[in-house]
């Protein structure tokens, strides 16, 4: 049913999915001279984007109406298989591995793509007959998730009209905060809330997720107050928000002060500083998480020290203290902030 729906055009609207790719599988999607990559967008429909930089990982972004997606997904599918095949050729192994492709997904969304106790996924797996694995946790300084699909090519294309139709209904909820795979370690500097990376004697701007945040957390104060129902970011992609005042100069080294990147490392001059929330006991849960996941999820993204206070008998709230820097303090509210939200909302975890 859900197939026709698809189909039919029902569903034929624009959609944008992002596939996680090695730099061996970016390669053979480009092909030689950009051919490959230039007739895949020529006889799908659908605009084909592949991150730059010299990363381990690329992201490959496909957007379009759903049939044009479903046609690039297929090339690609195919691709991939012919790749297996001919690497086969040269070797001894004589059972062939599946194609296996890894989508980037909102985590908001895998909710509804592993479904009441794994039924949905369990049912995508048994009508497509394609394996379908949704990590579980968040790809690195985001808040996107990989969900691996291997199979024939035809059982990808089934499974990925399946993923489509459940994204579609089931939209992200909050703010997503996009995964860019990180280069292979160049070291990141700071300075005015901008990041440069080294190349020779200059630093270039490096428009990395870290000055986003970076912004983003200057910006962002005051937070709303808990217990409001509207979420600090209305449903905006971070990636809008940052850029604006990015300078494309190159700086000469002596210019700036150079730290190697810890991630999330922001600006390490400003000293430490310490900030008090009081958080409702009922909603303490939703912020420590399952074993303490979300609390240390927070932890390490915002690079903040965050300590949650024991219960007080006879009182029905808990104090947070949030040690860090001002940038530190600001992206760990806000990262509270957001899972408060989809608490009081209703709209389930971020």
């Amino acid at each position: 049913e859900m197939e026709s729906k698809v189909s039919e055009g029902g569903l034929n609207v624009t959609l944008t999915i992002r596939l996680l790719m090695h730099g061996k599988e970016v390669g053979s999607i480009i092909g030689k001279k950009g051919e490959t990559v230039k007739k895949m967008r020529e006889e799908s429909g659908a605009r084909i984007n592949i991150s730059e930089g010299n990363c381990p990982e690329r992201i490959v972004t496909i957007t379009g109406p759903t049939d044009a997606i479903f046609k690039a997904f297929a090339m690609i599918a195919y691709k991939f298989e012919e790749d297996i095949t001919n690497s086969m050729s040269n070797s001894t192994a004589t059972s062939k591995p599946p194609v296996t492709l890894r989508l980037v997904v909102p985590a908001s969304q895998c909710g509804s793509l592993i479904g009441k106790g794994g039924s949905k996924i369990k049912e995508i797996r048994e009508s497509t007959g394609a394996q379908v694995q949704v990590a579980g946790d968040m790809l690195p300084n985001s808040t996107e998730r990989a969900v691996t699909i291997s199979g024939t090519p035809d059982a990808i294309i089934q499974c990925v009209k399946q993923i489509c139709v459940v994204m579609l209904e089931s939209p992200p909820k909050g703010a997503t905060i996009p995964y860019r795979p990180k280069p292979a370690s160049t070291p990141v500097i700071f300075a005015g809330g901008q990041a440069y990376t080294i190349q020779g004697q200059y630093a270039i701007p490096h428009p990395d997720q870290l000055t986003k945040l970076h912004q983003l957390a200057m910006q962002q104060t005051p937070f709303t107050p808990l217990g409001q129902t509207t979420p600090a970011f209305p449903g905006r992609s971070l990636g809008s928000v940052a850029g604006k005042q990015r300078s494309s100069v190159a700086l000469p080294l002596p210019a700036l002060t150079m730290f190697p990147c810890t991630c999330p490392g922001l600006d390490a001059s400003p000293p430490a500083s310490t900030h008090e929330l009081t958080i409702p006991n009922d909603l303490i849960g939703c912020i420590i998480g399952r074993q303490g996941t979300k609390i240390n999820e927070i932890r390490q993204m915002s690079g903040a020290q965050i300590k949650i206070a024991n219960a007080t008998e006879g009182s029905s709230e808990r104090q947070i203290t949030i040690t860090g820097t001002p940038a530190n303090i600001s992206l760990a509210q806000y990262l509270i902030n957001a899972r408060l939200t989809s608490e009081v909302t209703g709209m389930g975890a971020l």
